[in-house]
């Protein structure tokens, strides 16, 4: 760890964001503006949310450059940076401090009494964004970091009090292992993110490893449905809430679960065999039950009411990009999910089974080489609950194409199982065709982590 003084005013009153688009980083950076630093930042690409930090006084250059450093006391990157940024170089030459923003994230959190992290493989930005509803509806005024936007806190930051801190907990190259949890959610844990992880015993040791960070007088809330929770929670010495849809002796559970005419589920929600009255959801699927009840035990822990926790719930209707209705057109619906895990994937089209369509198309980016090529016979078994398939090209994000691993072998792959999926390489491509096939009635999902959802738009916009 760092020293406890990196962010003393004394010391610190410039910060430079190497890559400050990204939505952690902007929200970090949003953060520190609001306490009173003078940051600036950069980035390849300009986006709304660099419109907004520059509206907030933020200064932005739309490119890298060691000319860009201008004596910042400090200089955040992420871990997409590479080593080569000519700003990181700059900042090395003027002996200026340079950290990685699970770090500063880490310090920003030890500024309140009580910081509840979400973690998990999949379902962390719904849940923290479930919590975020739900702490709101109970006045606790907390100061919110999600990974996607919340239209009731207008993005992925808000600003509240000192008291609680309400944030994702990310397990890629362990960064959470820089945290200071006093609360935290494990939803679940898969095989996922092995360009750095061994295997799931490395992944496994990584989640036991943040899990110990909880102090002994603080909370671990756990989903006892997933088999290797089960394993960590004897070896972890805090308080320890457990919850869960499928096994019997979880403390929290949702009993007589149901879907109405839109997909959202409804049950009646159980702590320690009492019955607390029916939760209504207004989201879809079966894993947003599974999330709610994890939110459900996290902010009851926190000190929130049963009726603020029905309300909170209630009022969430999702964060951009997840199960996200973006239009309709010719009577055929277009929604856009984040899904890009075989798990992710399967929970959102057996979601989408609960809402009404005839054809089910999903239109899925594979999202980076090592995942698809580590996953693909889960890949390939993943897609069984829709009627058509399309793959476009794998979105590299981080990594570079070794051509062991393309779309084209996936596609193939997937056929071996169910016999729908089809390789089109272009978005323009990908939207002529669903012009030509889909049929009224019909519903489109794009998926994945990467820009997809561009082909929804194309596809709504040729009227």
């Amino acid at each position: 760890m760092i020293e406890t003084n990196l962010l003393d005013q004394q010391q610190i009153k410039n910060i430079h964001f190497v890559g400050i688009g990204g939505i952690s980083m902007s929200g970090l950076a949003e953060i520190l503006l609001n306490q009173g630093y003078k940051i600036s930042g950069s980035d390849m690409k300009t986006s709304n949310i660099t419109d907004r930090l520059s509206s907030l006084g933020v200064k932005i250059y739309p490119f890298h450059s060691g000319e860009n450093i201008k004596n910042p006391d400090l200089i955040i990157y992420t871990a997409a940076v590479k080593k080569d940024n000519p700003e990181l170089i700059r900042g090395q030459e003027l002996g200026i401090k340079t950290i990685e923003r699970s770090v500063l994230l880490g310090q920003i959190m030890k500024q309140y009494s009580y910081s509840i992290n979400i973690s998990g493989t999949h379902g962390k930005t719904t849940t923290t964004s479930m919590v975020t509803m739900i702490m709101l509806e109970a006045d606790l005024n907390p100061t919110v970091h999600i990974g996607g936007e919340l239209n009731a806190i207008g993005g992925n930051t808000r600003i509240g009090g000192n008291k609680y801190f309400v944030t994702e907990a990310c397990e890629y190259v362990e960064s959470f292992l820089k945290f200071y949890p006093y609360l935290a959610i494990i939803l679940n844990i898969e095989a996922d993110h092995l360009d750095y992880f061994k295997g799931i015993d490395h992944i496994k040791e990584a989640f036991l490893k943040f899990a110990r960070l909880i102090p002994k007088d603080g909370y671990l809330v756990l989903n006892t449905d997933d088999s290797n929770i089960l394993d960590l929670i004897d070896k972890v010495d805090c308080n320890k809430v457990t919850y869960g849809i499928y096994s019997k002796n979880s403390e929290w559970q949702a009993k007589d679960i149901e879907f109405d005419e839109h997909g959202y589920g409804s049950y009646m929600l159980v702590k320690s065999n009492e019955d607390l009255g029916r939760v209504n959801l207004s989201v879809t699927g079966i894993h947003n039950v599974s999330n709610s009840l994890a939110a459900a035990a996290a902010c009851f822990t926190a000190g929130c009411s049963i009726e603020s926790i029905k309300l909170g719930l209630k009022k969430f209707t999702g964060t951009h990009r997840r199960f996200e209705t973006k239009g309709v057109i010719n009577e055929i619906k277009v929604v856009d999910d984040y899904a890009h895990h075989p798990s992710e994937i399967m929970a959102t089209l057996k979601a989408a089974q609960n809402t009404p369509h005839n054809k089910l198309w999903c239109i899925f980016q594979p999202h980076t080489y090592t995942r698809t090529k580590a996953l693909l016979n889960d890949f390939s078994n993943s897609f069984n609950d829709a009627d058509y398939v399309i793959v476009s090209d794998i979105y590299a994000a981080r990594e570079l194409d070794t051509g062991e691993i393309n779309s084209t072998v996936l596609a193939e792959k997937i056929n071996t199982v169910v016999p729908k999926a089809k390789y089109i390489k272009s978005f323009d491509e990908i939207a002529k065709h669903l012009h030509e096939n889909a049929k009224p009635g019909d519903l489109i999902i794009t998926m994945g982590a990467g820009d997809i959802y561009k082909v929804g738009e194309i596809f709504l916009n040729d009227r």
